[in-house]
């Protein structure tokens, strides 16, 4: 098992014993680890501690977030995003399809594909000459199975692999090159003028923050539309880029995600975790009772 394999699986075993609240000892068992080498792994793939990662993972933390956020998308793009985060949304645009595009197919559009591992899986990312057309976890497709989806929305385009093309894209989310000298990073996406609204909302919700389903709805001017906001959610085609894991139930629960609720929590965790200082420090296992 690799030390990526060791950390995803690790991830997914805190989302799903969160409300166990397991300790050092029994994550770092999970992965075949010592406490000590799994704490220094996580710490640097994670960027904080298996502890705060677990502190994190709580409904009431989602009911918390929503509670601060009813004012939320009146709040100007630019002021909501002047935190530390990598995942900067003021270097992500939006370039809706033209009609014409779109009745082309993909005539004579070049588009390039690559397969990445990041810390929260691996992720299938598609670019055009403008930008980036399609981001996806490979939690339930394989490489085969999102190929043929992206043939069926462009069966006119030329379709290739190059993982060298497409890297700038995972620099960009995970290493905080998003503001760099080539400008804001492009997406380049198709949908419905109301998707396309919707799309453009989530960007405006900060990193780290969340909004409800109603609250997209209520800032399109659509308050009773809130089923129709879910489905244009849950069709976005760029995974985090397109922060549809920042929109959750007004209840607090997590709500539905394309990748499934372990994913959801896994993305709104490790985005939450780039605004604070890196967690470099190493928690020793519990000491045994006794004198």
């Amino acid at each position: 098992m690799s030390d990526y394999d060791r950390i995803a699986s690790a991830m997914t075993y805190l989302v799903n014993r969160a409300s166990d609240q397991p300790n050092l000892e029994e994550i770092a068992a999970h992965v075949h680890l010592s406490p000590y080498h799994f704490q220094r792994l996580f710490c640097r793939w994670a960027g904080t501690t298996p502890k705060r990662f677990l502190q994190v993972l709580t409904l009431e933390r989602g009911k918390g977030l929503l509670d601060k956020s009813s004012s939320l998308l009146d709040v100007s793009h630019e002021l909501g995003l002047s935190g530390s985060s990598r995942l900067h949304d003021h270097f992500v645009q939006l370039e809706a399809v033209t009609p014409g595009e779109y009745k082309n197919r993909g005539k004579q559009l070049k588009i390039e594909y690559g397969v990445h591992s990041t810390p929260l899986g691996a992720l299938f990312v598609a670019v055009t000459p403008r930008g980036v057309c399609r981001a996806g976890f490979m939690d339930f497709n394989s490489k085969d199975e999102l190929l043929d989806d992206l043939r069926i929305a462009w069966p006119f385009s030329s379709i290739t692999e190059s993982t060298s093309s497409t890297r700038y894209v995972i620099d960009a989310i995970f290493s905080g090159n998003a503001g760099s000298k080539e400008g804001p990073l492009s997406l380049h996406v198709a949908g419905t003028n109301f998707q396309i609204a919707v799309w453009r909302a989530l960007l405006k919700i900060p990193p780290g923050t969340v909004a409800s389903y109603g609250q997209i709805a209520e800032s399109l001017g659509a308050s009773n539309a809130a089923r129709a906001v879910g489905n244009a959610i849950g069709s976005n085609p760029v995974a985090l880029l397109i922060p549809c894991h920042r929109v959750i139930q007004k209840s607090g629960a997590l709500g539905g995600y394309r990748w499934g609720p372990t994913k959801k929590l896994m993305v709104q965790t490790w985005e939450r975790m780039q605004d604070e200082p890196p967690n470099n420090s190493f928690e020793p296992p519990p000491r045994p009772d006794g004198p």
